[in-house]
C-alpha cells in the first residue's frame, strides 16, 4: 500500500481543512493492513490525526483518516447529535460513535447514511440526504448538497485544489510527514 493513495484520497484532511476521509484499498492480508496502518499512525498521530480500518473484507480495507479534535466538534453540532441519537449512537462520545459505525459497516455492505457526519459533511446535508432518500439534491460534489449550495461549491473547489497541490508536492518528493499540518 503506497503513501500515494493516502495523499490522493486524504489531502484535505492532511492539510487540516476537513475532518476526515475514507478510501478503499487492497492488502495482501490483514497483517499487511495492520502494519501499514501502524506505520501511518506513527507519523500522523503526532500531527493530530488517526488512521483506522473500518472494514476488512476480501483483501480490501476501508480506511478512515481523521482528526479526532475536529470530529468532536462536528458531532457536537445540534443537528449532527440529533441524527446520531435517532440512529442509536452515543453522540456525546465520538470514540463510541466510531465503534458503532464500524459495527454497522461490518453488518451491512451499504454505508449508513450518517457516515457523512464522520467526514465533516454539513449536518443539514446529511439530514437532507436521509430525508430525501438521496434524491432532490441541489448539486453533487464530494457529497450531495441540500443546504447551502454556494458554500458547498466553494468547499469542493478548495478540496480539489488542495488535492492537486498535495499530489504535485508528493510527486516532487515531499513526505507524508511534511505534507501533514499539525492542528
Amino acid at each position: 500500500m503506497s503513501d500515494e493513495l493516502l495523499v490522493q484520497h486524504c489531502s484535505p484532511t492532511l492539510a487540516g481543512l476537513k475532518t476526515g476521509n475514507m478510501f478503499s484499498c487492497t492488502f495482501a492480508d490483514s497483517i499487511e493492513m495492520r502494519n501499514c496502518i501502524r506505520c501511518w499512525n506513527r507519523i500522523l498521530v503526532k500531527k493530530g490525526l488517526r488512521v483506522l480500518p473500518l472494514r476488512f473484507r476480501d483483501d480490501r480495507a476501508l480506511v478512515y483518516v481523521y482528526r479526532p479534535s475536529k470530529l468532536i466538534l462536528d458531532l457536537q453540532h445540534d443537528t449532527a447529535s440529533e441524527i446520531l441519537y435517532s440512529r442509536g449512537y452515543e453522540a456525546a462520545k465520538p470514540d463510541r460513535c466510531i465503534v458503532e459505525l464500524i459495527k454497522r459497516l461490518e453488518e451491512d455492505e451499504n454505508f449508513p447514511h450518517e457516515i457523512g457526519l464522520f467526514l465533516g459533511y454539513p449536518p443539514e446535508d446529511v439530514q437532507g440526504f436521509i430525508e430525501n432518500r438521496a434524491a432532490n439534491c441541489k448539486c453533487v460534489g464530494c457529497w450531495k448538497v441540500y443546504g447551502d449550495e454556494k458554500t458547498a461549491r466553494r468547499t469542493f473547489a478548495k478540496y480539489k485544489k488542495c488535492t492537486d497541490v498535495y499530489c504535485t508536492m508528493f510527486a516532487d518528493g515531499r513526505s507524508i510527514e511534511r505534507l501533514t499540518v499539525a492542528v
